[in-house]
Formats: structure tokens, sequence, C-alpha cells
């Protein structure tokens, strides 16, 4: 029996619609509230570059979490110009690093269904690396995005007496893909080489602290 040559991306194109909904449904975010943060809620939000998730769909990839993280769309869907993908991980150990562990981050190819998982992320403001373990890599801690402003990255400190809190926030991190992740990330979703750029400048990052204020 013939097949339809165009029904494979047509199913791949319908699925990417299903999984972007599906992303808002699951997460309840909205576009007004994406990025309202739970009052006392040590979290960080990750947020793609407009038009990245459009860069990622066209080569059949979807981004979101799971785990203790959450995400969303912003924007019409991810194939827009301006899509974006937002991600709300909470942020569970500051003592080596900011760790959010329980959460992932997950590319996923729907095209073949293979996924690649960055588990467990971990932050080092002082290195400008976020480091993950990758199942798909035999487990191995990677550092799979660089904060490439990290010299530029000032905490910012609020304390509030009243409620006895401390908030300490660092703002507008920039995140790239580690050098040589792109290629790894291609090959595990089974993705043509070079199908992602080296390098890929991804998304931005803010990272809320709360703490306990001292009298």
């Amino acid at each position: 029996m013939a097949m339809n040559k165009e029904r494979p991306n047509v199913k791949r194109k319908l699925f990417s619609g299903i999984a972007a909904v599906a992303l808002v449904a699951v997460s309840g975010l909205t576009p007004a509230a994406a990025d309202a943060a739970k009052p006392g809620q040590s979290m960080t939000h990750i947020k793609t570059l407009p038009g990245i998730t459009k860069v990622l769909e066209s080569a059949g990839v979807i981004l979101y979490a799971q785990g203790g993280a959450t995400s969303g769309v912003i924007g019409d869907s991810i194939a827009a110009d301006a899509g974006q993908v937002v991600i709300h991980a909470p942020i569970t150990g500051t003592k080596s690093g900011v760790a959010h562990t329980g959460s992932n981050i997950v590319f996923f190819n729907t095209a073949n269904d293979k996924s690649l998982v960055l588990r467990n992320p971990v932050i080092d403001l002082a290195a400008g690396t976020i480091t993950a373990t990758i199942p798909q890599a035999d487990n191995a801690a990677v550092a799979v995005l660089t904060i490439t402003n990290g010299a530029d990255l000032k905490a910012k400190v609020t304390n509030d007496r009243k409620a006895k809190l401390r908030t300490t926030a660092y703002v507008g991190a920039a995140l790239s893909l580690s050098p040589g992740v792109a290629a790894t990330v291609a090959s595990v979703l089974g993705l043509p080489a070079g199908a992602l750029p080296d390098g890929l400048a991804l998304a931005t990052a803010d990272v809320t602290l709360y703490s306990k204020l001292k009298k």
C-alpha cells in the first residue's frame, strides 16, 4: 500500500502542537502569570530566547520540564517567531552550587521519540556553568550550559525585617550550550550532524534565593 510521504511531517507538526498545548495545560501557566514566583520558595526561572523554540521545533525538537520543575509556553505557540518556553525549577540546596534535585529539562525529538534529559541541574555562579547528569550519556555529569555574562552578574539583596526574610536575586544570566553539547544533543536525538549550532544562545535565567533574616 502506497504511503503519503508528507504524512510523517504532518504527524510531527501535530505532535509538536499538542505538546505545546499540553505544557500550558499541565503547568497552568499563562503569559501574564508565567514569571510569578511562590513567596518564600527559592526558585530558578529559565526563559528561552524568543524564536529558539521555533529553531528547535523546525528540527523536530521540543523542550519541556519534568519532575519538580514546571514549564509553560509564552506566545502563540512554540513555532511562533516570538515563542518561548519558561521553566520554573525549585532550588533544593546551595552548599555545592545552586541545586535543583528532582528537576529535569528534556529535549524530545517528536519524529523518533528519542529524548535527552538534563537531570538535577546545578548552577555554579562562580564558574559560570550549569552541570547536569545525562542518563543517555552513561549518567555522566556534564557542563551543559555556560553563563556567558557571569562576570557582570551582581547579587541584589533585599531584607524584609517584618517577614524576617532575606531575598538574594541574580537576574538575567545569559545561557548558551557549552562547547560540544549541541553535537551531543543532536547525536542522542538522532538529528543530522550540525542540526544545532555549537554554542547556541539558548535562554536567560533568574535565580531567587530566600533565607531567614537574622536579628
